[in-house]
């Protein structure tokens, strides 16, 4: 097992830890705030259904943002400053469970798996391509638009 001799090395670590996750709770609550705020603004503007849905959009983007911070702590914490096995039996418990959120997060976001980003990417190109306009064809990445 490495230890840490130096006492500012081992300082430096733990402040990193807590700034890590002062971040992280801090960016899930301002996030939070924020998304609440747009919220009522928009809800009193328009359409409820819509600012709903920017609503859930922008909490769960700062929800998957705070996250990174606190799991990037909990990283920091189980293999620099307490390396035993126990804290990685623990830290790999908690980066599922993250990974989950994190998974879930994203699908109720984007309405899609992550790893169908890239057939769904293809798909809007071919589609644009086929239908010959061009600010669509030029946008999805071909050149010269097909004229009809």
């Amino acid at each position: 097992m490495i230890t840490i001799e130096a006492d500012w090395l081992s300082a430096f670590f733990r402040l990193a830890v807590i700034g890590l996750e002062l971040a992280g709770t801090l960016t899930i609550l301002v996030g939070a705030g924020l998304a609440t705020f747009l919220f009522a603004r928009r809800a009193r503007a328009g359409d409820r259904t819509e600012a709903y849905s920017a609503f859930r959009s922008a909490l769960g983007r700062s929800i998957l943002l705070g996250l990174e911070f606190l799991v990037a702590g909990d990283i920091v914490k189980s293999l620099v400053i307490n390396p035993t096995l126990d804290d990685l039996i623990v830290l790999a418990g908690l980066v599922l469970v993250r990974t989950f959120l994190s998974i879930s997060l994203g699908v109720e976001i984007n309405g899609h798996w992550p790893w169908e980003e890239t057939r769904m990417a293809r798909e809007k190109a071919r589609a644009a391509a086929l239908d010959g306009s061009p600010a669509t064809a030029e946008a999805a990445g071909c050149g010269t638009a097909l004229k009809g």
